[in-house]
């Protein structure tokens, strides 16, 4: 089974929508908040992403944002 890590932040819409969206789609997920852990930010930086969601399904692949046409594939 793939192991699902969304990096995420306080008060962030985006983040919430991925959130519910991959909870509806039945993809377990583990939920890492740069806001309480900021050591997150500096291990996104230096994997090139500025923004958060960030939605890590391995090693190599990771989406950043809101993108349900991407995270449908993680529900199959």
């Amino acid at each position: 089974m793939k192991t699902v890590v969304v990096y995420t932040k306080n008060n962030c819409m985006q983040c919430k929508m991925t959130k519910r969206f991959l909870s509806e789609n039945g993809v377990n997920f583990e939920e890492r908040n740069i806001n309480v852990n900021p050591e997150y930010i500096d291990y996104l930086k230096n994997k090139g992403f500025q923004a958060v969601p960030v939605v890590e399904f391995s090693e190599e692949n990771a989406v950043a944002g809101f993108r349900p046409d991407l995270l449908k594939k993680l529900a199959i």
